[in-house]
């Protein structure tokens, strides 16, 4: 039997409804069936209510909890992709008709009845009532006739969502912004209600422990699926090295998306991150030659010595640790010292009163730890003497 590794993925759709859609996905692995579901999920960008401002609210239900109602009530969102921006690539300052929508509601209970209020209340106001407009762009002319409104308005066959309700007296008044966002920020943008597959329903592969007290196969019954596998013998030798290949998928929309545009924006969302991927892993060019002719990295913040010693190298220009110039800049001084100004010896940290040869973090001890030739000090080592961690007895480090 040929494997997934070698043939070419195929999809074979078995069922397409409004908002479901059931196909299968064979000679692929379980990480790229499980990436299509995680895509499908939570990369697709579609639009939701991320603003409310409660102008009126006399209900039995607090602000916080209508204002939670209405982020989870699914907006149409057809070709959001190019119908709307994101609010941060934007150059409004608080929001315009090419990367917002305004909803409004506004109920009141005058009779003596129990009120619903719901999703065909919200009416979407006219975009051209903003005060401060973004750049212009075509977002405008590719949205549809019913973007941005509540999935299932004014259509009979599909019941609007709950909202609250509220009995005479009672008033809810508040204006809504939408905006353009992904599952990954708030799962109120993801354009599914569920997504699912299932592979090997027969459990060949033994990835599932099955719990039973007398009958496995009585107490576990096989899904639908299991008709479109062979069912396995009982002389048939567990194959180690066997991996799924075959998937079931079911993908269900809130109907802010039809299940065609989904599962097509996840694929186009997973082989955008497969291409940056790729080309964040390739190698960057060479980097040209410093003026100095050493080739490799450029010191940081631009300092680079005048005549050589830099970083540690033994020179005659300033540098970081240079024998012959203070540290950090290029003005010369008597004798080295790194970090330090002391006239006679130069020793690290404000320079100390050691007769003999200069020592880091000022210690008073004759081996300093330098860079230099002689026996002056900074981070490094040099020929004859070592610092911070030498075996020779007359060196210093960090306790003397």
């Amino acid at each position: 039997m040929q494997g997934y590794e070698e043939a070419e993925p195929t999809v074979r759709i078995r069922e397409v409804k409004k908002d479901r859609v059931n196909f299968v996905l064979e000679n692929v692995d379980l990480a790229f069936a499980n990436s299509v579901r995680r895509a499908v999920m939570a990369d697709i960008p579609t639009i939701a209510i991320d603003i409310v401002e409660i102008e009126a609210n006399t209900t039995v239900l607090p602000d916080e909890f209508i204002a939670h109602r209405l982020g989870m009530v699914p907006l149409v969102s057809a070709n959001c992709e190019e119908g709307i921006r994101y609010t941060r690539d934007c150059t409004c300052l608080s929001g315009c008709q090419y990367c917002s929508i305004e909803l409004r509601l506004d109920v009141a209970c005058h009779e003596n009845r129990t009120m619903e209020v719901t999703s065909n209340h919200l009416d979407v106001v006219d975009s051209h009532t903003y005060a401060d407009e973004g750049e212009a762009g075509e977002e405008l002319t590719k949205r549809g006739e019913n973007f941005g409104h509540p999935v299932g308005k004014d259509d009979v066959s599909l019941p609007p969502v709950l909202i609250c309700k509220m009995r005479k007296g009672q008033e809810l008044k508040l204006r809504c912004i939408a905006k353009k966002g992904i599952a990954k920020e708030h799962a109120k943008w993801s354009p599914c209600s569920a997504v699912s597959f299932e592979y090997d329903p027969y459990n060949k592969l033994r990835h599932t422990t099955h719990w039973f007290e007398t009958d496995e196969r009585a107490e576990w019954p096989l899904s639908e699926n299991a008709k479109e596998e062979e069912p396995p013998r009982d002389d048939e030798v567990f194959d180690f090295n066997a991996k799924p290949g075959k998937f079931y998928f079911e993908v269900e929309t809130d109907g802010s998306l039809g299940p065609q545009e989904a599962v097509m924006r996840g694929l186009a969302e997973l082989q955008t991150k497969l291409a940056n991927l790729i080309l964040g892993l390739k190698s960057p060019p060479e980097l040209d030659m410093l003026p100095g002719g050493d080739q490799g990295m450029a010191p940081p913040n631009g300092h680079v010595a005048p005549s050589g010693g830099g970083w540690g190298q033994p020179a005659t220009g300033g540098g970081w640790a240079s024998p012959t110039a203070g540290g950090w800049g290029d003005a010369a001084a008597p004798t080295s010292n790194a970090w330090g100004t002391s006239p006679a010896s130069g020793n690290a940290w404000g320079g100390g009163t050691s007769p003999n040869s200069n020592n880091a973090w000022g210690g008073a001890s004759a081996g300093g730890g330098g860079a230099s030739p002689n026996a002056n000090n900074a981070w490094g080592t040099s020929s004859t003497q070592q610092g911070w961690a030498s075996p020779t007895q007359q060196t210093n480090s960090w306790i003397h």
